[in-house]
C-alpha cells in the first residue's frame, strides 16, 4: 500500500478502499455539526440524528482499518447551543473500546458569551480496539525550567541528588488536559483552513501514541497539519480530504517540511507546576 500521500475523496469511501489493521494511530478532525455555521460542510446534515448515523459509519471503518494495539484521536466541540459531540461521545464509546477524554485547553476563549463562561477548549475522544495499545508517555514530558529544578533539588527527603535530578531534568508527566495556544489570524502557521488544529498539539498525539515509521491516517485531512506532523516525526502517513482546495492548501505545506535530524522538539520549554 502506497502511503505519504494525500487521497482525494469522501472519507467512508476511501476508507473502505484500505485494508484492515494497517494504520497505528488515527488523528481525526471530523465537522463538527452546526458548530461552524458559516462552513457548509458543517451544516450539511438536517438532523442531529443524521450526523451521528454518519458518523458511525467513518468511525466504524477507521476502527477497522486501526491495529490491535492502535489509537484513534477524535475531535470535537460544543457549539453555542449544540451539544451533538456529547450524544456522539457517549454512543461511540458504546459501540467501540472508550480509552480516554482529552481536553485540549486553547489557552485562550472564543465567542464571548453573555449568559455563560467563555469556552476556552476542545475536546478529544480516545478510542482503543484491543486490550494493549503503544503508548509512550515519557514523548509528552513537560520539562521544568532550571529554577524549579534547582528549588525541587533542596528537598532532603531524596538522598540521592544525581538520580533526583535526572529525574526532575527528564520533566513531568504531561496530563489529558493539554494546553496548547490556538492559532490566531496573524499565526505563521495559519494555512486558510477555519478549524486548523496546531502543530504542536497533533505532534504529541502522534508521538505518544507511534514510533518512527508507524502509519498514521487523517480521514478529514484539511490543511494537512497530521501529514506535516507525521512527516516531521519521521512517521508514514495518510491523509483524506473531500475539498481540492484544501488539497492544494496541503500538498504546499507539506513541502517545506524536512524531518528533523535530531529529536522534534514536541515538549513545552518550561513548566513550573510539580
Amino acid at each position: 500500500m502506497k502511503t505519504n500521500r494525500v487521497i482525494h475523496g469522501d472519507a467512508l469511501t476511501e476508507l473502505q478502499k484500505l485494508p484492515a489493521g494497517v494504520v497505528q494511530a488515527i488523528i481525526a478532525d471530523p465537522p463538527y455539526f452546526n458548530v461552524l455555521e458559516d462552513e457548509a460542510w458543517d451544516t450539511q446534515w438536517k438532523t442531529a440524528a443524521d450526523y451521528l448515523a454518519w458518523c458511525d459509519g467513518w468511525v466504524a471503518e477507521s476502527m477497522r482499518v486501526l491495529r490491535d494495539d492502535g489509537l484513534a484521536f477524535i475531535f470535537g466541540q460544543l457549539g453555542k447551543r449544540e451539544h451533538t459531540f456529547l450524544h456522539l461521545m457517549s454512543r461511540l464509546s458504546q459501540q467501540h473500546q472508550f480509552h480516554d477524554l482529552i481536553i485540549w485547553d486553547r489557552a485562550v476563549g472564543y465567542d464571548e458569551r453573555r449568559d455563560s463562561f467563555t469556552p476556552q477548549y476542545e475536546m478529544v475522544l480516545v478510542l482503543r480496539k484491543g486490550d494493549s495499545v503503544k503508548f509512550n508517555k515519557d514523548t509528552v514530558r513537560i520539562p521544568y525550567d532550571a529554577t524549579t529544578i534547582e528549588a525541587y533539588m533542596k528537598d532532603n527527603r531524596y538522598k540521592d541528588k544525581e538520580a533526583r535530578r535526572k529525574h526532575l531534568e527528564k520533566g513531568k508527566y504531561a496530563t489529558n488536559i493539554l494546553r496548547v495556544p490556538s492559532l490566531k489570524g496573524i499565526s505563521k502557521e495559519k494555512c486558510g483552513h477555519p478549524s486548523q488544529k496546531p502543530l504542536a498539539l497533533i505532534e504529541k498525539l502522534i508521538a505518544c501514541s507511534t514510533d518512527a515509521g508507524d502509519l498514521v491516517l487523517d480521514p478529514f485531512l484539511g490543511s494537512g497539519t497530521t501529514a506535516a506532523a507525521a512527516k516531521k516525526l519521521k512517521r508514514k502517513w495518510l491523509g483524506i480530504e473531500k475539498d481540492s482546495s484544501y488539497i492544494k492548501i496541503a500538498r504546499k505545506r507539506l513541502l517545506s517540511i524536512t524531518a528533523p535530524s535530531s529529536k522534534s522538539s514536541i515538549k513545552n520549554r518550561k513548566s513550573s507546576i510539580p
